[in-house]
């Protein structure tokens, strides 16, 4: 169990966004199969999951399968895709007991019928819950989604429903995948490495930003909250001076 002693309560994250990184290193380190990792993997997401919720996370925004991982091995994307559904019709019950609402975003086009149709089962079982918001990020990456908002922009220019002048930030964001979801206040990335991997690059522009060593299968509570505290020690200026955020 996380201590939350340092934990303020009144300043925490709306959103934060996760790189679940290092299952494929963490299994080689323990003379494992990839796979193995991405087993343990699915212990880790229970347990941030409760964690976010218990301390008032309202979304939580996973980066589980991108569209560059369509390029691995085909035996570890269909162990990917198996286990990923598997896990979630297993999690489904604790879900809906805990108040934790499930959806999706990417490019379900890639994504195998049995997926999407056995995740969009557990999608709709969880609609009615109005706690935590999981966001799965699957067959993801920002470039897809920018160039789908270009494309919808570009059609809806043609056809006249908006016209150039009307192009604003807002008008780009309502096109994302994201629209009815907040920017992250935070971007937490697990593994060692220090990027963002093509993970919602127009949402994060503002989002505080940690990277850890640790592979995700041994990420902790502890280490989600030691996140939190770390965010809650900045001071998010939004481009103004300390002078006016102050005020």
């Amino acid at each position: 169990m996380a201590n939350l002693n340092n934990l303020d309560k009144n300043r925490i994250p709306t959103h934060v966004a996760v790189v679940m990184d290092g299952n494929g290193r963490w299994a080689k380190s323990h003379n494992l199969d990839r796979t193995e990792g991405h087993i343990e993997g699915v212990n880790t997401v229970r347990k941030i999951t409760e964690i976010a919720s218990q301390i008032g996370v309202k979304y939580l925004t996973l980066y589980t399968f991108s569209t560059e991982n369509w390029n691995r091995p085909k035996y570890e994307v269909d162990a990917l895709m198996n286990l990923i559904v598997v896990a979630i019709e297993r999690e489904t019950p604790d879900l809906i007991a805990n108040n934790v609402r499930l959806s999706t975003i990417g490019d379900w086009d890639r994504m195998p019928e049995f997926a999407r149709t056995r995740l969009q089962q557990c999608i709709s079982d969880t609609s009615h819950c109005n706690g935590l918001n999981l966001v799965l990020a699957l067959s993801y990456s920002a470039r897809w989604e920018i160039t789908n908002a270009v494309k919808s922009l570009v059609s809806s220019i043609a056809d006249g429903t908006v016209l150039p002048n009307e192009i604003s930030e807002q008008l780009i964001s309502d096109m994302l995948a994201t629209k009815n979801i907040p920017d992250p206040d935070l971007l937490i990335r697990t593994g060692g490495e220090i990027r963002i991997s093509n993970f919602l690059l127009w949402q994060i522009a503002y989002s505080e930003l940690y990277f850890t060593p640790k592979f995700w299968p041994d990420y902790s509570q502890q280490d989600f909250v030691d996140a939190i505290i770390d965010y809650q020690s900045r001071e998010r200026r939004f481009g103004k001076t300390s002078e006016q955020v102050i005020k």
